[in-house]
C-alpha cells in the first residue's frame, strides 16, 4: 500500500510540472475567459416544419410555434439543442389554427395568423408582436434573447428584455403583495414560506410567471413557462424596458394576444386549464382554527353554530388532530373515534377538512415512513443520502411528487381518511418549507416524470405537484364525487387541483386591503379560488375589521376564517352581539347568492372567465381604472367595494360604464362616475348591473340543508338588453361532464312602457324546483299586464316602491310586462 502511495505521488509531482510548462508556453491558450452575456447575431437560416418555424444566426435557434389564431410561443436554444419539450403547465401546447403562413421580406420575416403578425428583423434577431386588425405595435424588443453559461450548474441563464411603453402598465404573476399595477417594480419567483408577509414583500408561496401588459387601450399576455428561479422586472430599473429572465432552463414563453384583458386571460387558461366545478358546499363558509381540539372542543364549535343560526359548511383539524404530526394518523387521546365524530358532523350539516403536509417523520414503526423507504420513494441528495430536515414531527424525509409513481402511491394513502368521511384535504407547507434552512437545497434530486433534475429545476412545482397527487388520488377514492383540495404552494396550471387561500396574513387593515388585492390579482391570474385567512392569521382583529373582513369574505371564492393558536378565538360570535348579527346577516347573504356564485364558477370552468373581475378589465380604456383596485366585479353582474378603512362610514366608489343599482336600496345610479355612498359597518357597497337576473336561495344552515321549492329571479329593469346565466347541477358529481347540467340564459329588454325577459336552456339537467318567485325593481312605467308565454297573471303585485311581484313556471320561455 506504501508503494502504491508513492508511485501516485510522484505521477501527480510530474502532472503537476508538465502543467507549469505549458503555462508558460501556452498563457493564453489555458486562460479563464470571464463569463458575458451572447446575445443573438443575425438570422442565417430558416426553416419550417408545420406549425413550427426555426431560425437560427449559424449556431443558437429559435422556434416560433403558431399555437392558436391568438398564442405564439417562442423558443430559444442558445446552441442550437432544445430542451424535451415538457410542461407541468401546459398538458397540450397545440390548439386549433385557421391559416397561419411565413413572409419573408428584405429585412425580416413575418409568421402571421388572422389575429396576429410575428415579425423576425433580420440584422438584430428581434422579434415582435403586432394585431394584424388595428396594425397597432403590441410588443417590441429592446435587446435580442440573449443567455449566459452557469459553470456551477450547467446550462444557462436565459434573459429576454421588451420595450415598456411611456404609458403602458402591467397586471398578474399571481401571488404578489402591495400595489395590484406592476409597474415600477421587480419581482423574483421562488416558493417562500412568507409567514406574517408584508406589503410589498417578494417572494411569496406560489409562482405564476404570467403577467398582461396594457397600452394604446390594447392589451397581451406574457406567459413565461420556466419552473426555475425567475424573475420579472416592469420598468424598475430602466423606465423604456420590460424584461423577463431565469437562473436556468429554457427561454421559453408564449405571447398571448388580446386586445381586450378579458380574451387574454381566457387564452391563458386555454393554456393552463380552468378549475374544475368544485363541490356545492365549498362555496358556503369554512371555520378554522389551528388547531380545534379535542373532540369536545370541535362539537362546540359546531353545536354553536347551529344554535346560533350561523351557517356553516365546513369545519378543520389543522396539525394537532395527527399523532405527534405524523400525517394520515390520529391523535386518539384527543379523538378516540374519529369515525364516529365525523359522522355526527355530517349529520349536522358540517364537513370535515384536515390538514395534510409533506414532511414524513423518520421513524422506522410509522407505516408511511416505512412503506416510502421501502420503495424508495423519499427525495435524495446529489450523492445520494436522503434529503432530510426538520418539520413539525421533527426529523423528516419528503417524497418525490415529480415521480408519477410516488404521486399515485401520495394519493392512495388518503383510503382511510376518506372511508372515514373526510370531506376535504387541505395540504400545507409544500413550498416545501424546511426549518431553520427554509427548503431543500438546490443539490436534491427530482424524477421531474423522467425529465430529471435538480431542487432548482423543482421547487416551484413540488407544490403543485403534490396537490396534484392528492387531487388525482381522491378522485380515484372518491369514484363520481369531486374532491376538494387546498395547496399553499404552486405553480401555474394549479387551479387544476386545488384551492388556495393567499397564506399566514396578519390582523391589520392593511392586511385586508392587501388580501382583497391579491385575490383579484390570483384571479386574473388563471387562479380563481381563492381567499385569505378571514380576520387575518396572526395578531388580534377588533370587532369591526373582523365584521369588514366577513364582509370581503362573502365576495372571496374561498371564504374560510382561521388564526394561530397563540391567538385569541375568533369565531363570528367572538366580538359580541352586536357584530354577531351583522356577520350572521353577511354570511346568509353569501347563502342566498349561492346560484348566482356557483353560475359564475360555471362560466370560469368552460369559458374561462376570471370570477372576480378588477376595474381595468371592465374598462381597459379608461386610464384611471388602472390604477383603481378596490372595487371589482364578481361575474359580470355584482360590483363589490369592501370597506378597508378603520372608521369609515362612507366611502367612493367608481361604477363602470351603463346603469347600476344599489343592492341595499335599489337607488339607480348612472355608470362611468364616482358616487359617494353610505358604509355604516352593518353594510358595504354592493351594486347590480341594470338588466341582471341574479337568482337566490332560501337562507339555509349549510348547502343543500332544505329541498329548494323554488327559486328566486331579481330581475332589474334596463332599457337595453342585458344577458344573464344561471347554472345548476347535482353539486358534487362529474356528471356535468356528460352534459348532465342546466345552463339557463335570461335576456332582459325594456323600452320604456314595456319589458320583455326571455329564457333559453341547455343541457339535460332536471332540478327539483317548479316555479320561480320573480321580483322585478326598477320598473320606470305603471305595470297593467304580466304575461308568461301569453298567458296573463292575475296575482301579480305592486309594492309601495312599484317593484313587481309574481311566480311563474320554472320552464316559462318568454315573460312580457306591459304599461297598457
Amino acid at each position: 500500500m506504501e508503494d502504491t502511495q508513492d508511485k501516485s505521488s510522484e505521477v501527480n509531482e510530474l502532472i503537476d510540472k508538465e502543467q507549469e510548462i505549458q503555462h508558460l508556453n501556452n498563457p493564453v491558450d489555458i486562460s479563464v475567459k470571464p463569463i458575458v452575456k451572447q446575445y443573438l447575431g443575425t438570422v442565417k437560416k430558416v426553416k419550417k416544419e408545420g406549425n413550427r418555424f426555426y431560425f437560427s444566426d449559424g449556431d443558437a435557434r429559435v422556434e416560433i410555434r403558431v399555437v392558436s389564431d391568438e398564442i405564439i410561443r417562442v423558443r430559444l436554444a442558445p446552441h442550437g439543442v432544445f430542451l424535451d419539450d415538457f410542461s407541468y403547465a401546459v398538458p397540450e401546447v397545440d390548439q386549433k389554427v385557421s391559416v397561419f403562413k411565413m413572409q419573408e421580406q428584405d429585412d425580416s420575416y413575418t409568421v402571421s395568423t388572422h389575429s396576429v403578425t410575428c415579425k423576425i428583423d433580420k440584422a438584430n434577431f428581434h422579434i415582435s408582436f403586432s394585431d394584424n386588425i388595428t396594425g397597432t405595435l403590441m410588443v417590441d424588443e429592446a435587446n435580442s434573447m440573449h443567455w449566459e453559461e452557469n459553470t456551477d450548474f450547467g446550462g444557462y441563464y436565459i434573459y429576454a428584455t421588451k420595450k415598456c411603453n411611456p404609458e403602458e402598465n402591467f397586471f398578474g404573476l399571481g401571488d404578489k403583495s402591495g400595489n395590484f399595477n406592476l409597474r415600477g417594480r421587480r419581482f423574483e419567483n421562488w416558493n417562500t414560506d412568507a409567514y406574517s408577509f408584508g406589503w410589498n414583500q417578494d417572494p411569496l408561496y406560489r409562482t405564476i410567471p404570467f403577467y398582461i401588459g396594457l397600452h394604446n387601450q390594447a392589451a397581451y399576455g406574457i406567459f413565461f413557462d420556466n419552473t426555475f428561479k425567475s424573475y420579472f422586472d416592469f420598468g424598475g430599473e430602466d423606465v423604456n424596458k420590460t424584461s423577463f429572465w431565469s437562473d436556468g432552463g429554457e427561454l421559453q414563453y408564449y405571447y398571448i394576444h388580446g386586445p381586450h384583458m378579458m380574451d387574454v386571460v381566457k387564452r391563458y387558461a386555454s393554456l393552463t386549464g380552468t378549475h374544475p366545478m368544485p363541490p356545492k358546499w365549498t362555496l358556503g363558509y369554512q371555520q378554522c382554527r389551528w388547531s380545534y381540539y379535542p373532540e369536545s372542543k370541535v362539537k362546540e364549535i359546531a353545536k354553536q353554530f347551529r344554535e346560533r343560526k350561523i351557517p356553516c359548511d365546513a369545519i378543520y383539524l389543522d396539525i394537532d388532530y395527527m399523532d405527534g404530526y405524523r400525517c394520515f394518523t390520529w391523535n386518539k387521546k384527543y379523538f378516540p373515534d374519529p369515525r364516529r365524530m365525523i359522522k355526527e358532523l355530517s349529520d349536522d350539516g358540517f364537513k370535515t377538512v384536515v390538514m395534510i403536509d409533506p414532511g414524513i417523520k423518520v421513524d422506522d414503526d410509522y407505516w408511511v415512513f416505512k412503506e416510502g423507504k421501502e420503495k424508495r420513494f423519499f427525495c435524495r441528495r446529489s450523492d445520494d443520502y436522503y434529503m432530510e430536515g426538520h418539520v413539525w414531527p421533527g426529523r423528516c424525509q419528503f417524497p418525490d411528487f415529480t415521480n408519477p409513481k410516488v404521486r399515485s402511491w401520495w394519493g392512495n394513502l388518503y383510503k382511510e381518511l376518506v372511508d372515514m368521511g373526510v370531506a376535504g384535504f387541505w395540504n400545507d407547507m409544500n413550498e416545501p418549507a424546511v426549518f431553520g434552512s427554509g427548503t431543500f437545497p438546490n443539490d436534491v434530486r427530482h424524477n421531474y416524470d423522467g425529465f430529471r433534475g435538480s431542487h432548482r429545476k423543482a421547487h416551484n412545482v413540488y407544490g403543485m405537484q403534490m396537490v396534484r397527487s392528492t387531487y388525482e388520488g381522491l378522485k380515484k377514492l372518491m369514484r363520481n364525487k369531486r374532491p376538494f383540495t387546498i395547496t399553499r404552494a404552486g405553480y401555474s396550471g394549479m387551479q387544476r387541483y386545488a384551492s388556495v387561500w393567499t397564506g399566514d396574513n396578519l390582523a391589520s387593515w392593511e392586511h385586508l386591503k392587501m388580501g382583497n388585492i391579491q385575490c383579484q390579482r390570483l384571479s386574473v391570474s388563471g387562479v380563481p379560488f381563492c381567499g385569505t385567512d378571514i380576520g387575518g392569521f396572526s395578531g388580534e382583529p377588533d370587532g369591526e375589521l373582523f365584521t369588514r373582513w366577513i364582509q370581503l369574505g362573502t365576495f372571496s371564492p374561498f371564504m374560510r376564517a382561521h388564526s394561530a393558536g397563540d391567538t385569541a378565538e375568533r369565531e363570528p360570535w367572538s366580538f359580541g352581539d352586536f357584530f354577531e348579527d351583522i356577520n350572521r346577516k353577511f354570511i346568509e347573504l353569501r347563502y342566498r347568492l349561492m346560484p348566482y356564485l356557483y353560475s359564475v364558477f360555471w362560466e370560469h370552468h368552460r369559458y374561462g372567465f376570471p370570477i372576480l373581475r378588477p376595474l381595468v378589465m371592465l374598462e381597459q380604456e379608461n386610464i384611471s381604472n388602472h390604477f383603481r383596485q378596490d372595487e371589482f366585479c364578481y361575474g359580470d353582474k355584482l360590483l363589490i367595494c369592501p370597506v378597508l378603512e378603520q372608521g369609515a362610514v362612507a366611502r367612493t366608489v367608481y361604477l363602470p360604464k351603463g346603469t347600476w343599482y344599489n343592492y341595499w336600496t335599489n337607488e339607480v345610479l348612472a355608470g362611468e362616475s364616482e358616487h359617494f355612498v353610505e358604509a355604516k359597518i352593518d353594510s358595504m357597497p354592493m351594486f347590480v348591473r341594470a338588466g341582471s337576473v341574479i337568482p337566490e336561495y332560501p337562507v339555509m344552515q349549510y348547502v343543500d340543508e332544505k329541498i329548494i321549492t323554488e327559486v328566486i329571479l331579481n330581475i332589474y329593469y334596463s332599457d337595453y338588453e342585458v344577458n344573464s346565466f344561471m347554472y345548476e347541477d347535482h353539486g358534487d358529481t362529474f356528471a356535468y361532464e356528460q352534459d348532465i347540467y342546466l345552463e339557463k340564459k335570461f335576456t332582459v329588454k325594456g323600452d320604456g312602457g314595456a319589458l320583455k325577459i326571455n329564457q333559453l336552456t341547455e343541457g339535460l339537467y332536471t332540478p327539483n324546483y317548479e316555479f320561480y318567485a320573480c321580483n322585478v325593481f326598477g320598473i320606470n312605467f305603471k305595470v297593467k299586464k304580466v304575461s308568461v308565454d301569453g298567458k296573463e297573471v292575475s296575482d301579480f303585485i305592486i309594492d309601495d316602491n312599484n317593484n313587481l311581484h309574481f311566480k311563474c313556471n320554472k320552464t316559462f320561455v318568454e315573460i312580457q310586462i306591459f304599461s297598457l
